[in-house]
């Protein structure tokens, strides 16, 4: 909670601040053609308006660790006065973040290796224990009637996703397969159609992406008149949380991925001209959001804040 009162306190501080000069760069694994990482873009972008630092987003066309990698040795080449990175491969991407640390140069995570975020000498991370959230999501769903299920991972070879899928296990406490599949949207309707027709004992679905995942889920599990199929995901699209309002999913897991953009880049701001640093992590979700707050959400989904 004190965290979550460090990130007010800064916020406040930016509303009467003039602008900060300070070049901070953004690194993710963000693939382009994912809505999600688009919101994040939003809230590194409003964060650049607010505080008047130059700030730039970075990110591989595809889920390559390889290329990511490269984007943080090049931003640590640079010299800049802050670094934010997502860490899906710690092996992977542990050697150049280490790079930038001993370089003298704050580096704050986000979203994705919370766990690791600190043995490689990240200031903090802003984002949500992807273990913890998808222990929530499990014990809701199985609450809520489920017997057996999937978990969709969209992102072979990302740890956070196995995180969450190793957290729904646990919390559902009934039989899990996990079903991996590219990020096309036909792939995943088609895979998850293919799994509810092999086996009917199946009637639990957790995505872990709301549009690339969430929504072909649902037309699946539609299409073969399964109305009986709990379909949840984790994070947010507006169509996803169309089919929660009108009771055809179960719920999204929101972890406001906006605050995930704008907040490292706000503290990174203020550590430069100020050297003010919030003193631990700050945990931006999960939050559930079912029937009853989904029509709420809608319009910040399409507008990419939420």
């Amino acid at each position: 909670m004190k965290n979550l009162f460090a990130a007010v306190a800064a916020a406040a501080i930016l509303a009467a601040t003039p602008a900060l000069a300070a070049d901070i760069i953004v690194v993710t694994h963000g693939q382009a053609n994912d809505p999600f990482w688009s919101v994040v873009k939003n809230g590194v972008e409003k964060a650049g308006k607010d505080t008047g630092v130059n700030v730039e987003y970075r990110a591989p066309d595809t889920f390559d660790m390889v290329k990511m990698g490269q984007l943080i040795d090049a931003a640590v080449n640079q010299d800049p006065d802050g670094l934010v990175v997502s860490i899906p491969d710690a092996d992977a991407l542990g050697p150049s973040i280490k790079r930038a640390v001993e370089a003298g140069i704050p580096v704050i995570s986000i979203n994705s290796g919370g766990d690791v975020s600190h043995k490689l000498g990240a200031r903090l991370h802003v984002g949500q224990s992807e273990f913890d959230a998808g222990k929530v999501a499990g014990a809701k769903l199985a609450e809520m009637g489920g017997k057996k299920g999937i978990c969709i991972n969209q992102e072979v070879g990302n740890v956070s996703l196995d995180q969450r899928c190793a957290g729904f296990t646990e919390g559902f406490g009934k039989p899990v397969t996990v079903l991996p599949t590219s990020n096309d949207p036909a792939e995943v309707e088609s895979k998850v159609r293919a799994a509810l027709e092999s086996d009917k004992d199946v009637n639990t679905v957790l995505s872990l992406n709301a549009t690339l995942v969430g929504e072909p889920a649902v037309k699946a599990a539609q299409a073969l008149g399964r109305d009986d199929v709990l379909i949840a995901t984790f994070d947010l699209s507006a169509g996803f949380l169309q089919q929660v309002a009108d009771g055809k999913a179960a719920f999204a897991i929101d972890q406001q991925q906006f605050l995930q953009g704008y907040l490292p880049v706000a503290f990174l701001a203020l550590n430069a001209e100020y050297g003010l640093m919030p003193g631990g992590d700050v945990p931006s979700g999960p939050n559930l959001v079912t029937k009853d707050s989904a029509a709420k959400v809608i319009e910040l989904s399409a507008k990419g804040i939420r």
